[in-house]
This record gives structure tokens, C-alpha cells and sequence, in this order.
């Protein structure tokens, strides 16, 4: 194998197929990537078993083709090493990848490409669904949500997203138990009520190749166990959690007789100028609702205290219930600027957290015990 690049070309995809790659791992070969040339087709595959990542590039000539391994990591460095815009030149020599750039030269060791695993193809299995989206609106779908996924909780189901496919709509769901994100995309989805869990280490890596073009689009595939998703330039594919994920539904709050709106970035403001002072550990904060009128506190081990006033349309019962402040935060940051609507039943009962824009996700918080 034989073949030049321009630094710039190679360097991206290289970078999204090594953040696939565990930096530890058992087996050698899941260290390195594997390298195939067909004349002026590049491709870059990394994996760690469970998610898989295919990066194309088309060379501007055609080189030697073959096919083998490099250590993904040290191979990612040297790009980074060199001077933007260097020409690159790889020619394989035997257990040996040998790398020219200028007056540098990198001769790195090799392993066999016949030992390097490769995700079983979906021809094996049945198809479940296949539908279209674009990028952008599949990355909003993931930003608005994933914060909310457990993270190594031994309710291994928490431990990603849910993706629910209905007739003309993808829904995604996270939550760890103490809070739950849910937004909702359009889809040219024909199937009904299919529901797969995707693992958190597959939706961030996932996220990291969609672009916000609005006019490109992906294709998804699902099988009972797989997902894989096309894109111009990538394939990307992932094995799915065997579980099944809680009924979310159950604990959104359908009512509640304590509703107000506050505008989002005054709220967020407030919170931080309160979290200062607010417990290291346990991050409390307490919101006392009052006829229009928000009083936002909080106190630590030191005996230090904060508080803050904001006015507000509520003419309801006075209530004062705490919540974690980083999560009220990461539902804020997840919102569109304008106004929030909040709805509250008890200070023991989880709050609803939601905007009036289209396409704005819905949001469940637990509150705390004061």
C-alpha cells in the first residue's frame, strides 16, 4: 500500500475515528485503526466492539491499494505534529507503516489487517426500520436531551438514550432517575411504536460527526440490536442495550395548579449569581413562590447564604421547594432564550420545565427535600 495525502485531508476523520478507540484496551488490535486503499478510495475504521466508526476519503491520486493497521493514537499525533498543509506520504513495507513529510520520516509496526473485527453487516438481520433526517435536526435532538442520561448506574438501561419511533416522528428520552429530558423530531418514519435504547458512549460519538447543514441529510438503520447511520462521508455503527427503558410517560406531570413564566436567561442569571454560595455537595437551591414574586436562596456548611428576587406573573398558593441547582442549569442551557413555563403541583412532586418554541424539548425535574 502506497499512497499521498494532504495533512488537512487525512487529520478529521482521523480525529472522529480515534475518539472511537478505547485508550486502554485488552486486545492490541483495538488499539489501532484499520487502513484500506482501493486507487483513490481511503477509508479509516476504528472500534472498540461496541460502536464503530468508517471515515471515506478520496485522494486526488490514485495510490497502491491494500489494506492494513497503525496504532490509531500515535498516528493521530504525528498529524497534529506536523505543519498545516504538509504533504504526506505512506507506503507499507511489511509489518511496517512508514510515514515521509519533508525531512520527517515515522516508521511505525503494524498488525495483521485480517485480525482486526469488524461490525457484523446488517444483511444478517432483519430490518426493523429505515428512515431519513438531516444532521442538524438529529444533533438538536441529542443536545437537547443527552445531559440527562445516567451515567455507569447499574440500571444499565439509563445508561443511554432512548429512541422512540412512531408513525412520522423520532422522540428521544433520557433520564437518570432524577430528572428526564424528551424532545421530539419530525420523520419519514412509516413504522409504529418501535422503541431502541442507545448506549451514552454511541450518542456523544455520534454527535461529533453531524454538521448543522439543514439541506444534508443521514440515513438510520435499526435491526433488533444494531444501529447504523450513513452518512456522505461516514458510517457509523453501534450495538444496542438489551433493556427495557422505564415508563417515562408515567412520571411527566400532566396538571398542576401552580404555573408561572419566567424568562429564561433572567432565571439562569439568578441562579448562578446563587449557586456562589450554594452547598459544594449537595448543590441545593431553594425557589419560594410567592404572589409574582420568586425568591431564589441558598446556604452552605460556612453559614453563608444568598438570595434573590425576581418578579413574576403567579397568583397562585405560596410553595417553597429545592432542587439540584446544575440540573435546573442544564434544562435552562437545553431551552430557547424567552420565556419558561413552569409547572408545579407540591413540593414533593416533580416540576415541569417547558418553552412555547417549536421543536423545544419538555423537561422533568425531581425536587429535593428541604
Amino acid at each position: 500500500m502506497q499512497f499521498t495525502i494532504n495533512r488537512e485531508i487525512l487529520l478529521k476523520p482521523l480525529q472522529l475515528v480515534t475518539a472511537v478507540i478505547e485508550r486502554r484496551q485488552t486486545l492490541p488490535i483495538l488499539s489501532n485503526l484499520l487502513i484500506r486503499l482501493n486507487d483513490r478510495n481511503l477509508s479509516l475504521l476504528g472500534t472498540d466492539m461496541e460502536v464503530e466508526l468508517a471515515g471515506r476519503i478520496t485522494l486526488e491520486k490514485p495510490g497502491q491499494s491494500g489494506t492494513t493497521t497503525a496504532p490509531a493514537r500515535k498516528l493521530m499525533d504525528i498529524c497534529r505534529s506536523l505543519p498545516e498543509e504538509s504533504e504526506l506520504k505512506f507506503q507499507q513495507k511489511g509489518d511496517k507503516l512508514y510515514l515521509q513529510s519533508g525531512r520527517c520520516r515515522f516508521n511505525l509496526s503494524t498488525l495483521p489487517a485480517t485480525d482486526f473485527p469488524i461490525s457484523e453487516a446488517l444483511d444478517n438481520h432483519p430490518e426493523q426500520a429505515k428512515f431519513v433526517l438531516s444532521p442538524k435536526g438529529l444533533r438538536s435532538l441529542i443536545e437537547s436531551t443527552n445531559f440527562a442520561m445516567a451515567h455507569q448506574d447499574v440500571r444499565y438501561f439509563l445508561n443511554g438514550m432512548l429512541w422512540e419511533l412512531d408513525r412520522g416522528s423520532l422522540r428521544a428520552v433520557a433520564t437518570d432517575g432524577h430528572r428526564l429530558a424528551l424532545n421530539v423530531k419530525e420523520a419519514n418514519i412509516t413504522v409504529d411504536n418501535n422503541q431502541i435504547i442507545v448506549p451514552r458512549k454511541a450518542i456523544y460519538e455520534l454527535s461529533r460527526l453531524l454538521s448543522d447543514e439543514e439541506n444534508d441529510s443521514l440515513t438510520i438503520f435499526l435491526t433488533k440490536n444494531q444501529l447504523k447511520v450513513a452518512m456522505q462521508d461516514y458510517t457509523f455503527t453501534s450495538k444496542l442495550i438489551d433493556g427495557t427503558f422505564p415508563d417515562y410517560d408515567r412520571v411527566i406531570p400532566k396538571s398542576g395548579d401552580k404555573i408561572f413564566e419566567i424568562d429564561r436567561d433572567l432565571f439562569k442569571a439568578s441562579l448562578l449569581r446563587v449557586s456562589v454560595l450554594s452547598n459544594d455537595k449537595h448543590k441545593s437551591v431553594c425557589l419560594e413562590l410567592r404572589r409574582n414574586l420568586l425568591r431564589i436562596f441558598a446556604n452552605n456548611l460556612e453559614q453563608e447564604d444568598a438570595e434573590d428576587y425576581l418578579d413574576i406573573a403567579y397568583h397562585g398558593k405560596d410553595i417553597s421547594i429545592a432542587f439540584n441547582i446544575n440540573y435546573l442549569i442544564d434544562v435552562l442551557n437545553s431551552l430557547p432564550a424567552g420565556p419558561v413555563k413552569i409547572t408545579l403541583t407540591s413540593a414533593e412532586a416533580s416540576v415541569r420545565l417547558e418553552s412555547k418554541e417549536k421543536d423545544a424539548g419538555l423537561y422533568v425535574i425531581m425536587p429535593m427535600r428541604i
